[in-house]
């Protein structure tokens, strides 16, 4: 019996090229399409910034010249690439829409756990977007079988350019011709990946409405570009000698339920640093801007010192993160990175430990959702409870910023309800009120600050600069007073810690801090403290009640703190669960206690002595190389392999 064939017309080279690139653009144009955003909106940002186009449809381009090149046919290969791209970009829609989040790469790392989350939603799929998806991929098969049209492979296209001949349809060689000349396309992409879609100058360059909105983001320079953006972007570091097994052993044990209830509230204030007690500052008892940080520093309940955190003048999340989990975020990649962005997955952290223990956990915010992802990273970190500007009711401002004052009574109120359902409380808010930038109207037109006290003159801008910062800084230690206060009244016992995220930017290149004459403006062989660019005060007041419950001054002197109370802000964390108590419950905060007592500050590429010496990790002995590498192999094994259901 004989075959039936098909008649097939057979595309001049000229014409397989521009059906290559007709069929790129037009598969560009449906992964855009499928976005959560009008395309034409999306047309009108490429129209203005034409570079977008060409970065938008070069991967999808090269992606159908390498599958083109293996299938020998140009309209199998764009039906391929045009299945690939299409369900990408549908399922990038539908985590936006879910999530609000887009895909990133690192998410194919995630299949198995991503599929398992989708039974939590109810989805609503795009079937119009579907069915468009298998007609159009349809239609590219049937022409694939009426039409051939192969693009040469790299042996192929040499051989006819070498001949002079362009009639034929572009026959390959054979299999090698067409592995080289699909590999030459993927290796063209992948020279593009790491050199023109990796710029973060290029990337930035973009107009967008709002750079800090990543969905956005993506919906404005279109998701091809972006995702491909996105491969050399937040990188996490594989240490050297990593063995997943053995993270595995470590990370084995541990009972939950061996600590005191107490009520655990703890308030990272957005640039709240105690800057006004240098020198350079002439502040009285009667005009201090910190009287109540202060006091509570004389107080026998209370633990005080400084917290070493990630960055200077900035990367708020960044110090929650290392807080919360225990890992630091400088640890995390040679090259900068921002955690919550590495963030994907499960993770141990303070709320998972309190948790566990039967606590009612939450996070307050008055800032939106999406910034920094929060959203999604406090469900990751296992918080019960989160709470957004979006969602506050009856909010109080100053200027345009949430104030500090607003977020004392919700959390005063999110105690009491905790009480009254008889539930203990873990509970972390972040501030924002004292966010930069420092400038007059900040508070409003004609908003009057107090002088700033300083001792010798500054120049307009610094001094304004200061007067702006000193103003949030009163309000955020009226915070303090109020809540230390508040829960010294109460008959519950209750542990509150509360400290700063990091200094604050007080004009370009540290100019405050230079005019001022302060260490934190010198270059790190210059200063006299090395981590002083990176401090922030911290207090740990227990009131009454708790200091009964904890058995305070023992619990104090067993934590072992140095004497002038610096520890990095990864061992803040662990240093509240082994003052409540919690030794035991957690292999991995109980590792992070014991290498706090041998190096209570490790910063990049030095440490801090328990004696106060600041010294390159070089310098360390060998079991406290060893005991750092360990945290660095822990870290990774936590964020990249760690299943916690």
């Amino acid at each position: 019996m004989k075959r039936l064939h098909l008649p097939k017309y057979r595309l001049p080279l000229w014409a397989s090229c521009l059906a290559a690139v007709l069929l790129a653009g037009g598969i560009t144009l449906f992964s855009l399409w499928c976005q959560p955003y009008p395309l034409g909106s999306t047309l009108a940002i490429f129209r203005a910034q034409k570079i977008l186009i060409v970065l938008n449809a070069m991967p999808v381009g090269l992606l159908l010249l390498a599958t083109a090149c293996v299938l020998g046919n140009v309209f199998y290969g764009a039906a391929a690439v045009h299945v690939g791209v299409g369900l990408l970009s549908i399922a990038n829609r539908l985590k936006i829409e879910i999530r609000d989040e887009p895909v990133f790469p690192r998410d194919f790392s995630l299949l198995k756990e991503a599929g398992s989350a989708m039974s939590q939603y109810d989805l609503t799929l795009p079937w119009n977007i579907l069915a468009v998806l298998g007609l159009t991929t349809l239609a590219l098969v049937a022409a694939g079988l009426l039409v051939g049209s192969r693009p040469l492979s790299s042996w192929g296209l040499w051989r006819r350019l070498k001949k002079g001949g362009t009639s034929s349809s572009g026959r390959c060689l054979g299999w090698v011709g067409r592995i080289l000349g699909a590999a030459a396309s993927m290796g063209m992409l992948a020279v593009l990946i790491v050199t023109v879609y990796a710029s973060q100058s290029l990337y930035n360059s973009f107009i967008v409405s709002n750079p800090y909105y990543i969905p956005q983001v993506f919906n404005e320079l279109g998701f091809p570009y972006c995702f491909c953006h996105q491969f050399t972007t937040y990188p996490v570091d594989r240490p050297e000698g990593f063995s997943r097994t053995e993270a595995e052993q470590w990370d084995q044990g541990g009972a939950a339920g061996l600590g005191e209830d107490v009520h655990v509230i703890m308030v990272m204030d957005e640039a709240f640093s105690d800057i006004t007690d240098d020198d350079a500052f002439t502040y009285t008892q009667e005009n201090d801007p910190l009287p109540n940080l202060h006091t509570l520093q004389q107080d026998p309940h209370a633990l005080t010192g400084h917290v070493v955190v990630p960055g200077f003048a900035g990367g708020t999340a960044n110090t929650e993160f290392d807080v919360l989990t225990g890992m630091q975020t400088n640890a995390l990649s040679a090259s900068t990175t921002s955690s919550f962005r590495v963030v994907n997955r499960n993770l141990d952290s303070l709320f998972r430990v309190f948790g566990d223990d039967g606590y009612h956990t939450s996070f307050f915010h008055p800032g939106d959702d999406w910034f920094y992802n929060r959203e999604n990273v406090y469900r990751w970190f296992g918080a019960e409870e989160t709470l957004f500007a979006g969602e506050m009711e009856d909010v109080a401002y100053k200027g345009r910023w949430v104030t500090d004052d607003y977020m004392a009574g919700l959390i005063e109120a999110e105690f009491e309800e905790a009480v009254s359902q008889g539930q203990t409380l873990f509970h972390y808010t972040t501030t924002i009120q004292n966010h930069m930038s420092y400038t007059p109207d900040k508070y409003g037109e004609g908003y009057s600050y107090p002088a700033v006290e300083t001792a010798q003159p500054l120049s307009e801008g610094v001094e304004t600069m200061l007067e702006v910062y000193v103003e949030g800084a009163r309000d955020a230690d009226a915070m303090l007073g109020r809540l230390w206060t508040y829960f010294q009244n109460r008959e519950e016992p209750v542990v509150l810690v509360f400290f700063g995220d990091h200094l604050p930017s007080l004009g370009d290149d540290k100019l405050a801090y230079r005019e001022l004459g302060m260490d934190a403006a010198l270059e790190e062989e210059q200063r006299q403290d090395l981590f002083s660019p990176y401090e922030t005060p911290y207090v740990i007041w227990a009131n009454d009640a708790a200091a009964q419950a904890l058995n305070w001054e023992e619990a104090v002197a067993e934590l072992a703190l140095p004497q002038d109370g610096r520890i990095s802000a990864a061992f803040l964390g662990a240093a509240v669960l082994e003052l409540t108590g919690r030794t035991g419950e957690s292999p991995w905060f109980d590792f992070l206690n014991q290498l706090r007592r041998e190096a209570p500050v490790v910063q990049k590429q030095s440490y801090l002595t328990p004696q106060g010496q600041a010294l390159p990790l070089q310098e360390a002995e060998a079991s406290l190389t060893g005991q750092i590498d360990k945290w660095r192999k822990w870290s990774y094994y936590k964020l990249r392999y760690k299943v916690i259901p």
